[in-house]
């Protein structure tokens, strides 16, 4: 490959001009012959104010200039790996330090036929893939240059075109099936282009019609190689537009304006005619000819298509213009009311380009899948009152973001809930239930052994109902035992029934503590008994001691004792003492399990000493010794 130095000086001088910004220059277009090599130059400059962090590092992709798509690896400076298909080939020959990133691949296939990235790495966030890129054609046949219309009895060049890329090879070129063409005339060439070197060969002759249909052929030989490669022609008289140029196809913003431009190769002119899909927007004759879209909207977005034609036939060439915006509002369900254990389903549409993505939130909360599509349907089945809420469709891509949202009211059949009960307060027994639906349901309590029915229309028994979302909750109190029931007992019988337009339950209450509530009852009972009885145990067991200490027995206890009313006071004390661990009427105290239960009054005896007196109704020992005995009365 002759004067490759040569070729990149102008290049680094044309980069010294350029602001220090991230720029790369790379020839677009270059071409190599199978089995051989192809050197890409490639020059690229980065912000003056950056310092490359510990060095600075390359990668060559193929195909993508996005990391994220994970395109072929086809050289990186840190380390070895790149994909199998360039394992070996590869090489850079420019210094990275020097912002040179020529590249040297060997032994290339048409495989390796395509784009190919660079991206910089100076460190840290300082890492940069260049959008330019030089597009590789593998060849493995010549290229033989063919003029679309040939005149007889005019000098006609027919050019063998070889690429002249890889330093280690020179191609030969040789003309095939010329001893037929009179006085053929030879010229080698060598082309420079855009820093790419192609050699060629042209055939110059005067055809004539005899000639129309004839082949040619055009060879090419690697020196010191056994590689071979041919291509075969056939003249023909006619004169087509050989090329149509226009812009490569691009993205532009939504509201911006862009020039479209059109070059046509052909002899005569050719018509000129733009269209976009299947509509004609301009025609002129010309070789070249500009189109200009102003203020564009979403809808002009698509494929747009210039045509050349000049009688002899016609070429076209199309590009797409694709125009971004950000996602619109997107469109939803309209907000629903649906059925316990029903299905729905739930549609977001939303326009945008890059199409966005379309994420369902429920209260807030993801549900669902994140769908890059312009619909998303979401999928609810058997639904619970659990999937009442605020539905929003959230539609984003890089320009921006839109939502809407809607509302799901879930209905559903009324359901008692464990905390309905009948419990014992201080003032009687409060019944409470509570109940969960939607619509609200309504709550009545019936007392079976009154035969009345409480709700709404007659608050009884101090009856209300208060609601929080979709539980409502209704409550009663039973002031006294006689409205317990009819029968005396102290069992409570309250049924609560709750309904709505979806179903009704009914249920009896229970009584919570009730079995801890009789058993105090009974306790107290006993335990007030076992006290009187010790009191009149210990009166009657001082009396007689005190009959035996004096011989008397026919005087009474108040006699012999030296203070009667310090006696009393005793007995007294131990009443009070008594009373203050059980309770008495001043003070009265709920203690365990008796907490929240009836009040009970116990009954103490108190003693009175009657002097030896006889009363009425009072007991004599039946020995007739004459002795008195206390009256116990209850006070």
């Amino acid at each position: 490959m002759k004067g490759l130095e040569l070729l990149l000086l102008p290049l680094l001088l044309i980069l010294k001009d350029v602001s220090a910004q991230w720029n790369v220059w790379m020839p677009k277009d270059i071409s190599a012959m199978t089995n051989s090599c192809v050197v890409i130059p490639c020059s690229f400059t980065y912000p003056s104010g950056i310092r490359p962090y510990r060095g600075v590092h390359g990668i060559w992709y193929f195909g993508h200039p996005y990391p994220q798509l994970f395109p072929p690896v086809v050289y990186k400076s840190r380390t070895d790996i790149v994909h199998e298909s360039y394992n070996g080939r590869t090489k850079l020959l420019g210094d990275l330090m020097q912002k040179n990133c020529t590249l040297l691949i060997n032994n290339v296939g048409v495989e390796h036929s395509g784009r190919y990235y660079f991206r910089a790495d100076l460190g840290g966030a300082n890492i940069y893939t260049y959008p330019d890129f030089s597009n590789l054609q593998v060849l493995d046949k010549p290229n033989i240059d063919v003029p679309e219309e040939i005149v007889s009895d005019q000098s006609l060049d027919l050019t063998c075109y070889v690429p002249d890329n890889c330093p280690d090879m020179s191609p030969q070129i040789h003309w095939m099936y010329t001893d037929y063409l009179p006085d053929p005339v030879f010229t080698p060439d060598n082309v420079e282009d855009s820093n790419t070197a192609v050699l060629s060969s042209t055939l110059t002759f005067t055809p004539k019609p005899m000639h129309n249909g004839q082949q040619l052929g055009c060879r090419v030989h690697y020196e010191n190689t056994t590689f071979v490669y041919e291509r075969l022609i056939s003249l023909d008289i006619k004169y087509a537009p050989r090329t149509v140029w226009v812009n490569v196809s691009q993205e532009v913003m939504e509201g911006s304006s862009v020039v479209l431009h059109c070059d046509v190769d052909s002899n005569p002119a050719p018509t000129i005619t733009w269209y976009f899909g299947d509509q004609e927007l301009m025609s002129e004759v010309a070789s070249n000819s500009s189109l200009s879209l102003d203020y564009l909207t979403p809808e002009e977005e698509g494929v747009y298509t210039c045509v050349g034609d000049n009688g002899y036939g016609s070429m076209n060439t199309s590009m797409y213009l694709a125009v971004n915006y950000p996602p619109r509002e997107p469109w939803i369900n309209e907000s629903l009311t649906l059925l316990e254990g029903s299905s729905a389903f739930l549609q977001c549409i939303s326009k945008g380009n890059p199409m966005p993505t379309l994420t369902w939130l429920k209260d807030g909360e993801l549900v669902g899948t994140i769908t890059a599509d312009e619909r998303s349907i979401l999928e609810l089945r058997e639904i619970t009152p659990q999937a009442h809420g605020v539905y929003n469709c959230l539609a984003e891509n890089e320009h921006g973001r839109a939502s809407n949202s809607f509302n799901i009211t879930v209905e559903f059949a009324p359901i008692l809930l464990d905390d309905s009960k009948c419990t014992i307060v201080r003032e009687g027994v409060q019944c409470v239930c509570i109940a969960s639906g939607n619509p609200e349901p309504v709550i009545e309590f019936y007392l079976p052994d009154l035969n009345i029915t409480i709700n709404n229309s007659n608050s009884l028994f101090n009856y209300r109902t208060y609601s929080d979302g979709y539980t409502s909750t209704g409550i009663i109190k039973l002031q006294d035992k006689g409205e317990r029931g009819n029968n005396g007992d102290t069992g409570v019988h309250v049924h609560c029934s709750i309904s709505n337009v979806y179903g009704s339950e009914s249920i009896r209450l229970e009584l919570q503590q009730e079995k801890k509530f009789m058993m105090a009852v009974i306790v107290g009972t006993i335990g007030g008994v076992a006290v009187i009885a010790f009191i009149i145990a210990a009166v009657r067991y001082v009396g007689q001691n005190n009959k035996k200490e004096n011989g008397n027995p026919g005087q009474d206890v108040g006699s012999k004792v030296e203070n009667p009313s310090m006696f009393y006071s005793a007995v007294k004390k131990d009443k009070q003492s008594l009373r203050k661990k059980v309770g008495d009427d001043s003070d009265y105290q709920s203690v365990g399990p008796m907490a929240d239960m009836e009040r009970q009054e116990l009954n103490y005896a108190a003693l009175e000493f009657l002097h030896g007196r006889h009363r009425e109704g009072g007991f004599r020992r039946a020995d007739g010794d004459g002795s008195d005995y206390t009256e116990i009365k209850a006070k």
